[in-house]
């Protein structure tokens, strides 16, 4: 049985670990307040900010999962994140992990900058499949890391 030729080309490669340009997302109380809520997140922390700042933060908090909202300028272009890469058309979210290193709190402007971790090469039963793993790394104004995420990617 012949074996069959890898999908990840040397052009795919060669892009693991590159950052891309980054990206600025903007924390406000609104959008903080808005995905609390459309995520059933009913603690008063994420809505009042006296209660907020008797529990010890700056402002509401930005509740788990959300990290801000992209600032969009039509004359930039570019969202920032890599290119999916790989002859597969179908794509499916394999999951994302958050890994937090600080409080993320209303009126933070956050920028990330994202790059392929890895490509891995797997078999299913809808046949070959491309695991891509894209990280992200979130600095807040004052340049110290908040937020590491690893988005899985499979296509197929």
């Amino acid at each position: 049985m012949a074996e069959q030729q890898s999908v990840i080309t040397q052009e795919m490669r060669d892009q693991i670990g590159k950052e891309g340009p980054p990206s600025t997302l903007e924390v406000d109380k609104t959008a903080v307040r808005m995905f609390a809520r459309a995520v059933g997140h009913t603690d008063p922390v994420f809505y009042d900010e006296a209660e907020a700042k008797r529990r010890g933060f700056r402002s509401l908090p930005a509740p788990p999962g959300y990290l801000g909202t992209r600032v969009f300028n039509p004359a930039q272009g570019g969202e920032g994140m890599p290119r999916r890469a790989g002859p597969y058309k179908r794509v499916l979210n394999g999951g994302t992990e958050i890994e937090y290193f600080a409080d993320i709190c209303a009126g933070d402007v956050l920028t990330s900058r994202s790059k392929i971790a890895s490509y891995e090469e797997t078999s299913g039963r809808l046949g070959p499949m491309l695991i891509t793993v894209t990280e992200s790394t979130y600095t807040n104004q004052d340049g110290k890391v908040v937020a590491v995420t690893r988005n899985t990617g499979i296509s197929y």
